[in-house]
């Protein structure tokens, strides 16, 4: 265990030491609730308080929460030696429904198909993003609730839970 934790650690070099320590980014208001988000690599976002024409600030928070677990899981198992042939997060979060309206709880389904790919290895994945990882989950509240489910080959039925 303390060698494959010391191999993981060595893989990750180059990913993880490229972040960058200060992330800079813009917001203009375009008309109306309408606002174009620009980070400083120039990708953009467009958010919108009625949602007709870009999204939630809260659904892009949900989405990035995804992604940045996602980026990680499917990361650790390529590492790992499983061959990925598709990998699917449905995300469900659930609202305080008075202000603040934060996220109380996170339901995550992962859908993982390809070969060599065991139980074992899907939660060792997935609690190294959550433990160390994953940016997204450690810059959120405390006390939010996340568990992950995951389906590894649908058709082969291998079901798992971690809260």
């Amino acid at each position: 265990m303390e060698r494959e934790r010391k191999e993981l650690e060595e893989s990750l070099k180059g990913y993880k030491e490229n972040v960058l320590p200060v992330l800079k980014g813009t917001l203009k208001w375009e008309r109306d609730l309408l606002f174009t988000a620009r980070t400083q690599r120039g990708y953009e976002i467009e958010f919108d308080a009625h949602i007709q024409m870009g999204c939630a600030p809260t659904e892009s928070l949900l989405l990035s929460l995804s992604g940045c677990m996602g980026i990680d899981v499917v990361m650790f198992l390529q590492k790992m030696k499983a061959r990925l042939t598709n990998f699917k997060i449905e995300i469900i979060g659930e609202r305080n429904p008075t202000p603040p309206q934060y996220f109380k709880a996170v339901e995550m389904i992962l859908h993982i198909s390809g070969e060599n790919i065991t139980q074992k290895q899907v939660e060792r994945a997935v609690s190294l993003s959550q433990e160390k990882y994953c940016s997204v989950y450690h810059s959120l509240r405390k006390d939010l609730k996340v568990s992950v489910k995951y389906i590894i080959n649908e058709e082969a039925g291998i079901k798992g839970t971690m809260d």
